[in-house]
């Protein structure tokens, strides 16, 4: 693996790790920046097919997705109708007439790379406004001690504890994916991402199944073998799903990777294609289905 594959990755995570543990707007900044460089890189791919999509009026419609989640997650979802009617709207009077796939590439950049990690914000906000101790809603452990005793993980935002456990799910798909396919690998898994191998693709669920069923018996969830197995292998499958469609996208508009902008990496959504539709399964994982495991429990 190339250096600047390794160090880049490095900082990405340093910074992911510090933004999450921080919480409330300082997570929220993180995540708009990685949104509007995901879109602005999505957009790209758009108009390399010649198509003629709403750019600005999808990108700011989606950084105010993300300020009301942050305000009140419970208002998120009305915004997408909403944001959508305005960009169609947008679109009908613009000089040249819209097409289908004009419409189209637009609601796909509001769903896919807004609407979706908008996710990540609700996720994180999960009870971190009762222990909220920093300006802009962030959060601070008062001991550091407290983090690594296990009985005072009770403490700590529910949201914060999700949200850690599902990047370490991520991680340790895309590291485990990666070094078994690359070494080991040699059954291709599909067409549209020729390097993917069924090697790879099992020991990365199988490595999130691994890092979910530790994470549930120490976070103390219900019948932890259940939740736990289940919660990795959602991770897994939906980091797998998210990795083949931006591949499907880049395919379609003849590029290698989405952008430079990270080095070994290639750009914000080559970096970050298994976490778009992981967020949206975590939250409801954490908000429906476990509330009702426990309660049968």
């Amino acid at each position: 693996m190339p250096w600047s594959r390794i160090i880049s990755g490095i900082v990405a995570i340093a910074l992911a790790l510090f933004s999450t543990l921080l919480g409330g707007w300082y997570f929220t900044i993180m995540i708009a920046i990685v949104v509007f460089l995901g879109q602005q890189e999505y957009f790209n791919l758009v108009l390399a097919r010649g198509m003629a999509p709403a750019v600005k009026t999808t990108m700011f419609v989606s950084q105010v997705l993300l300020v009301i989640c942050t305000l009140n997650g419970d208002l998120a979802d009305a915004v997408m109708p909403i944001a959508g009617t305005f960009i169609c709207f947008y679109l009908l009077f613009q000089p040249k007439m819209a097409t289908i796939a004009d419409i189209s590439a637009s609601i796909m950049g509001l769903f896919y790379v807004g609407y979706l990690p908008s996710y990540w914000v609700r996720l994180r906000s999960l009870g971190n406004v009762a222990l909220s101790n920093l300006p802009l809603g962030g959060y601070w452990p008062a001991s550091w001690a407290d983090i690594l005793e296990r009985a005072n993980l009770a403490s700590l935002p529910q949201g914060l504890k999700a949200t850690v456990l599902t990047f370490f799910c991520i991680w340790a798909a895309d590291i485990g994916a990666y070094t078994i396919g690359k070494f080991f690998g040699k059954t291709r898994l599909s067409d549209i991402s020729p390097k993917k191998t069924v090697e790879g693709a099992v020991f990365g669920i199988s490595a999130s199944i691994a890092v979910g069923l530790g994470g549930a018996y120490y976070l103390h969830w219900t019948n932890a073998l259940y939740t736990g197995l289940a919660l990795g292998l959602l991770i897994g499958i939906a980091s797998l799903l998210g990795d083949l469609i931006e591949s499907v996208l880049k395919r379609d508009a003849g590029v290698k990777d989405s952008g430079q902008l990270i080095p070994g990496h290639g750009g914000i959504l080559d970096r970050t294609d298994s976490y778009i539709f992981t967020a949206p399964l975590v939250y409801y994982f954490v908000t429906l289905l476990l509330p009702l495991i426990a309660k049968g429990g």
